[in-house]
């Protein structure tokens, strides 16, 4: 593990980000929701936060590198590609934060580097 390994982001989260948080939102929400909350996200600002950050308020585990998904990104972060930013919603009833897509991504930057910043857009 590089620690000092540059993570490199796009601008903005790729077109197929948005219906994948989609279908991920949508075991959790009703569609009108679902397509109110992707909405949002499609406009809001980028913003920053650490990995640990985001790890800390969505309660989720840290996938290792026998993830095939997580591996892969860890090479595109290695061959210097640039990762899409993650997306995330506020889940003020249950008090955490919803990886609507991005978790393998989150993963696997987490693995290089636990204060690395990585853009997100969260509603």
């Amino acid at each position: 593990m590089k620690k000092n390994q540059e993570i490199k982001w796009l601008e903005e989260p790729e077109a197929i980000d948005y219906p994948a948080a989609a279908s991920f939102l949508s075991l959790i929400f009703d569609g009108k929701r679902v397509k109110g909350m992707v909405n949002e996200l499609k406009v809001a600002p980028l913003v920053q936060f650490k990995s640990k950050d985001i790890f800390r308020a969505s309660g989720l585990p840290l996938l290792g590198t026998s993830n095939s998904h997580v591996e892969k990104d860890r090479d595109k972060i290695r061959a210097g590609h640039k990762l899409s930013p993650i997306l995330l919603v506020r889940n003020p009833d249950l008090g955490k934060v919803i990886v609507a897509d991005g978790y393998h991504r989150l993963c696997a930057v987490y693995t290089f580097n636990e204060d690395a910043i990585i853009p997100c857009k969260i509603v």
